[in-house]
């Protein structure tokens, strides 16, 4: 349905061209803070130009648990990734982290691993791991899971949209780890389930992103509830004046630690289909029937219109599931262990699902509707050319 011309895409129907889009109203949804229509183009670095990192450590050479490493072993992990090289050494000897990554660097299993291995070696320690979503925080929790197999360190999954009372009947069996978002956890810690001064470790994941959420507040209560004396590794895709206010604040001599190269992937290929509002849902049709097209996260701008394309896309014969907030926590692990696990072609997302998810394999992103904001489509793209593999972003331009 869409052709190059010159580097760029075009729809079979009438042509267009970037100019005509260099003035569009600021009224047209979404559209007014997008002049540039350039920004959405933008061609993937071939992988061989890019020197590839040799890592100093190896997890085998790491010293912790030799249980943690033949689980690390196990799952497949060898060489560590730059910020796992870098990060866990540090962790290891207690040091404070400001982490600055992409996403997609392997930073859950950064400092996942040497706090495994600091609990493992003493049982009294306890973990807060904050995320700014359930998705988030769950995929932590099934990292811990995965790499503390067999080690005898429990942890309790604290997020909203899920039972609060199991979650305190959890707490009341013995934990090292609680991972959760920042206002289940402080609604927990004010019903006196939770008490914060018992633990030695905070992780702040994604620390941007929950500042754009606007849990700057909550971040603040959790971290002066700890102990004066606490380790805190702070991971985060941007630096922003708020967040180095924070690092100021809170840590204590950080080690900081980026291994950031751009505010996309390498590895992304952007580009932008021109289409009519009426042939738009035909277009998509045309891009979902091709072969390459085998793993597809389609972004929408409203949980009515996510569920309507999905349903759409169902009925033209596609196996396509959605995520977004009007559905419950089941609904929404279920559609993304189906898409996880290729069971189905198609994701039909919100922007819940734009940060810190790792689903692997993603083939291709289609903005079928522009983010708010040109950060939001940074994390969008982001879900595709992942770990070393090319992947493709579209755009749709109307």
């Amino acid at each position: 349905m869409y052709r190059k011309q010159n580097g760029r895409s075009q729809n079979f129907g009438k042509r267009s061209s970037v100019n005509k889009f260099s003035n569009v109203r600021k009224s047209r949804a979404g559209q007014g803070q997008f002049k540039d229509i350039s920004k959405f183009v933008n061609r993937a670095a071939t992988i061989l130009e890019t020197k590839p990192y040799i890592a100093v450590n190896s997890f085998a050479g790491f010293c912790i648990d030799e249980r943690l490493k033949k689980n690390i072993l196990r799952a497949g992990y060898n060489t560590p990734t730059p910020i796992q090289d870098q990060a866990i050494p540090h962790i290891l000897e207690g040091r404070d982290i400001v982490g600055v990554a992409n996403t997609g660097t392997g930073k859950t299993a950064a400092f996942v691993v040497p706090l495994l291995d600091k609990v493992v070696k003493d049982k009294k320690q306890n973990v807060l791991i904050v995320a700014p979503t359930r998705e988030l925080a769950i995929q932590i929790d099934q990292e811990l899971k995965k790499f503390g197999f067999g080690l005898g360190a429990f942890s309790v999954c604290a997020v909203g949209g899920m039972p609060i009372f199991r979650q305190i009947n959890d707490l009341r069996r013995g934990y090292n780890f609680v991972i959760g978002t920042p206002g289940r956890i402080k609604d927990l810690s004010d019903r006196g389930c939770l008490k914060l001064n018992n633990f030695q470790t905070v992780v702040l994941d994604e620390a941007d992103r929950m500042l754009d959420m606007g849990f700057i507040n909550d971040m603040r209560f959790l971290i002066t509830a700890m102990p004066k004396e606490h380790q805190t590794l702070f991971f985060s895709a941007t630096i922003s004046f708020d967040i180095k206010k924070l690092i100021n604040e809170f840590l204590k001599d950080p080690i900081s630690i980026s291994v950031k190269t751009g505010d996309t992937a390498r590895g992304v290929d952007q580009d932008v289909v021109y289409v009519r509002n009426e042939v738009k849902i035909e277009v998509l049709h045309g891009l979902l029937v091709k072969p390459e097209f085998n793993k597809v996260l389609i972004f929408g701008k409203t949980k009515h219109g996510v569920e309507r394309l999905s349903e759409i896309l169902v009925i033209r014969g596609f196996k396509a599931e959605s995520i977004h907030g009007n559905k419950n926590h089941t609904q929404r692990q279920r559609a993304l262990s189906k898409f996880k696990e290729n069971k189905s072609q198609i994701l039909v997302a919100t922007d819940v699902a734009a940060r810190g998810l790792d689903i692997p394999n993603v083939s291709h992103v289609i903005n079928y509707e522009l983010p708010n904001t040109y950060e939001d489509y940074i994390h969008r793209i982001g879900r595709t050319g992942r770990y070393g593999k090319t992947g493709k972003a579209l755009t749709f331009i109307e």
